[in-house]
């Protein structure tokens, strides 16, 4: 059954979360951004807040109507904490006969991600496809993954670098969520739409009053993502994305994105599914204290590719072509899916505003570039 909620009815939500032992983790506003932190009630969204998206270009801006969710994505996501971009793997102290491994406090992580875009969502089922299949999960995502809690919101308001509809993973969520809401807002009206997605959900609904959706409602919510879905800010062809990029390794396009590329790996940090990391071995000054750390890294660093002998990916032009190839084609061959979830903060938060749907459409439609043999390709996540 699909229920209506209204803002009382939203609000209890949250109290039911926190009393059931989650840590509620949502959008706020902070730093002239709308990022996600902790929040403990409804006044800590971004109540009334919208944003503007452009290549090179992000700024928050007041709405005019009480929106709880009236913008598209910021610069942070959910990944962050699932995925945290500094974790100390062990810690170790010197003794008289050698060294000795620190117990750690076990931390306990029930988590419930309130407001995740359907584009988010596929971020973190990609996520979960790099540290949890195959033969060696990564237990500290696999601890924080366990138990978390998502509550979707359908996107109503796509920005001006949003692609999602081209990659099949929005404006509205399909499946990976507890709950799903789509917030509507009338003349004298201001309510949800809610869809459950899994048992934990259906109990979540239970706790809060709640209402059929009726004939006209639910016609309401479709009519909503329909013109999301119309109002996506870029596009992106993605017929025969693989073999387009394997075939077109040495194509000019990639030397004339490089010399506008900074290497500076904004693209990658905001990236909801960029996982590349370094570990450090840290020491006190005494030397008594040793940590090893895990950190957020990134391809565009001349470093990350150092291996014994030298660094492999010497230029930007290959550090470049190495991201978007990984991202839109090779990631097809390791996960079994695209690496690009279409929330367009790639553009939105590159210094020189370098638009990824533009540089695949250049080498797509130059005269001199090379065609995939069979056009048969992907249309997003469709067959995934």
């Amino acid at each position: 059954m699909i229920s209506i909620i209204d803002l009382n009815s939203f609000a209890k939500l949250i109290s039911a979360l926190q009393q059931k032992g989650y840590v509620v983790i949502g959008p706020t506003v902070q730093g002239q951004a709308i990022v996600y932190d902790e929040i403990t009630s409804v006044k800590d969204l971004p109540v009334g807040w919208g944003d503007e998206q452009r290549p090179g270009g992000y700024r928050i801006k007041k709405r005019g109507d009480g929106a709880l969710f009236g913008y598209a994505v910021g610069p942070t996501s959910f990944k962050k904490f699932l995925f945290p971009p500094s974790l100390k793997l062990w810690q170790a102290q010197r003794t008289k006969g050698g060294f000795e491994i620190q117990k750690e406090k076990k931390e306990k992580f029930k988590m419930a991600f309130l407001g995740v875009r359907p584009c988010e969502i596929q971020g973190i089922r990609v996520q979960d496809q790099v540290f949890l299949k195959g033969n060696y999960a990564d237990s500290h995502y696999q601890v924080r993954r366990k138990d978390v809690l998502i509550i979707a919101v359908n996107c109503a308001q796509p920005g001006g670098t949003c692609f999602c509809a081209s990659m099949n993973t929005g404006p509205g969520a399909t499946a990976g969520f507890d709950l799903c809401l789509t917030e509507i807002i009338e003349k004298d009206r201001h309510y949800f739409v809610v869809e459950t997605g899994s048992p934990g959900g259906e109990a979540l609904l239970q706790e809060v009053s709640h209402s059929k959706a009726s004939t006209s409602e639910l016609k309401g919510r479709d009519q909503i993502l329909e013109q999301a879905k119309n109002r996506m800010g870029r596009a992106m062809d993605t017929r025969g994305i693989k073999e387009l990029l394997y075939q077109n390794r040495e194509h000019p396009q990639w030397e004339k994105v490089a010399q506008r590329c900074l290497s500076c790996a904004n693209c990658t940090m905001v990236c909801p599914t960029c996982f590349c990391s370094s570990v450090t071995d840290v020491t006190d000054l005494t030397a008594r204290d040793v940590q090893r750390v895990r950190a957020w890294d990134s391809c565009f660093t001349k470093d990350f590719s150092y291996i014994h002998g030298g660094h492999v990916r010497h230029s930007t032009k290959a550090r470049y072509r190495q991201w978007m190839t990984h991202k839109l084609a090779s990631w097809f061959d390791q996960f079994g899916t695209s690496g690009c979830v279409g929330c367009g903060r790639c553009i939105t938060w590159c210094p020189v505003g370098i638009d990824i749907t533009e540089e695949l459409s250049a080498i797509r439609n130059s005269p001199g570039g090379e065609k995939p043999a069979a056009a048969k390709g992907r249309r997003g996540h469709e067959n995934d």
